[in-house]
């Protein structure tokens, strides 16, 4: 779908091209294109102002049909961040113009302050993850997806950076691919129908895939999980994810939350809110998606992927406020709220992935708190971690994709809020507030001394509102993130 190209504008016949253009600076080195841009600047309503546009059509001396300008603001106030917007929005205005295929100027990167790379880099991803379109449930399918970008670069570059776009399509196809996912309703995807839809995508992408059922959880003793998926007809399964190359060496397991739906058990949740249930499991699709891109791209490191997938509903079964169970690792837990549920399929899931696996590194992806929404808004991540290096290297993938985290404490006195009277551990802390915190420090009694990070997406995994690269819903937040810190260096 994307392509990078060296072409002639003056003898290539183009339908649409895109040219992004500062207010205060030249910012192409192709003639013909910054002939363009001056003309376009020349006008009295287009200045390159950010996000201001303007359409020529048919302009002279090319066989160029609409040059479509948009503007970048201050050349010294760009970042990657704002390419990429720029490419999404971009994209999005296209496909309602109807417009089928695209060709993108790429502005020279020095003259930006960025490197040839991060400039490429961030216009290709805005450009994939806008022109996603989540219509599966709509008759009237209002607007279509571009079926082809290409990006005019010098011809150096074409070969210097042959593999960039398919290396970015395959991220981001599993950024999208955990959209959909997200995005599907819970009647579509129970813990048994999600597990199916896993193991399919495992097959064709050629991880080894595993589904433990109801009966073999109980059979070894995944009490906690079990707990939660108790009060529906709807149940729970696990699956375990591995993609091992015989290069690989020490194992990273990632765990991912999957609730297909929470009603908050006899705990009930209220309110609108309620609706929004179905992303619940962005964690287990934000896991499973970076598995399955792990394998496209042949990363040489061994990734274990374990989500445990679970529906919390209402019945006589329920497990109650009061009851004590007995988790995976043998600790109990006294259950102080129902609707604190994610972090007891994780600890089960956690303690499984260590005593399993020994990793040398282990991550989980939740959508876990409310409180961490109210710290942060819905646009952050909180990561609570071990280890500082992990912490940092986590950090700068955020930096360079965007995912943006930020980093909360672990403080060792806070876990006198999860005292029980009774068991080993209550899942609800005695305090209200700190809630973010006490959840991390509820998981971090299940990982042992393995280096571990926890990563609360309950903010930025879902939107109500389209923004610039992502339509409502789902976001596939975590996809780009982990995949990053996976390529770029895992601690050592």
């Amino acid at each position: 779908m994307i392509h990078l190209a060296a072409i002639d504008l003056k003898r290539e016949k183009i339908s649409t091209l895109l040219i992004p253009v500062c207010e205060d600076q030249s910012i192409h080195t192709d003639a013909a294109v910054r002939a363009l841009a001056e003309t376009a600047l020349g006008l009295e309503e287009f200045q390159g102002k950010q996000d201001q546009e303007v359409i020529l059509y048919n302009p002279p001396g090319l066989s160029v049909e609409r040059a479509v300008f948009r503007g970048l603001g201050k050349a010294e106030k760009l970042d990657a961040e704002g390419l990429r917007q720029m490419a999404g929005k971009s994209l999005k205005r296209c496909a309602k113009m109807g417009v089928a295929r695209l060709w993108v100027a790429v502005p020279h990167g020095v003259g930006l302050g960025l490197d040839a790379s991060s400039v490429l880099t961030a216009l290709l991803e805005g450009a994939v993850l806008g022109n996603h379109v989540f219509d599966r449930y709509k008759q009237n399918k209002e607007t279509k997806s571009l079926a082809r970008i290409d990006f005019l670069v010098p011809a150096e570059h074409t070969r210097r950076f042959q593999k960039l776009p398919s290396q970015i399509e395959t991220v981001c196809r599993g950024t999208i691919l955990a959209r959909e996912w997200v995005n599907t309703p819970s009647n579509e995807k129970t813990p048994v129908q999600f597990a199916r839809l896993i193991t399919a995508a495992a097959k064709k992408s050629g991880l080894s895939a595993r589904v433990f059922t109801e009966a073999e959880l109980q059979h070894r003793k995944f009490g906690a999980l079990l707990a939660v998926g108790a009060g529906s007809l709807n149940r729970p399964a696990m699956v375990v994810l591995e993609h091992k190359p015989r290069s690989g060496r020490d194992t990273v397991v990632l765990v991912g939350k999957g609730v297909t739906f929470d009603s908050g058990g006899l705990n009930i949740k209220t309110g609108p809110s309620l609706g929004d249930m179905k992303s619940d499991m962005a964690g287990a699709a934000a896991v499973t998606a970076t598995l399955l891109t792990a394998a496209a791209l042949k990363l040489s490191r061994c990734i274990v992927g374990v989500i445990p997938l679970v529906e919390n509903m209402v019945s006589g079964r329920s497990t109650r406020p009061g009851d004590i169970v007995t988790s995976f690792s043998g600790k109990t837990v006294e259950i102080g709220n129902t609707d604190a549920e994610g972090r007891l399929i994780l600890a089960d899931a956690m303690a499984y992935a260590v005593k399993t696996y020994a990793p040398k590194v282990l991550i989980d992806v939740a959508t876990l708190t409310g409180a961490c929404v109210v710290a942060l808004g819905e646009k952050i991540a909180g990561i609570f971690a071990s280890d500082e290096t992990l912490r940092a290297e986590i950090l700068a993938a955020a930096g360079r994709t965007q995912e943006r985290c930020w980093p909360l404490p672990l403080p060792e006195d806070y876990k006198e809020l999860l005292k029980s009277s009774f068991a080993d551990i209550n899942n609800m802390p005695s305090a209200r507030e700190g809630g973010a915190i006490s959840a991390a420090l509820f998981l971090s009694e299940f990982v042992g001394n393995t280096p571990w990070a926890h990563i609360d997406i309950a903010g930025p995994a879902y939107q109500k509102k389209e923004s610039a690269y992502c339509g409502a819903g789902g976001t596939g937040f975590g996809v780009r993130l982990l995949m990053d810190w996976l390529m770029m260096g895992v601690s050592k």
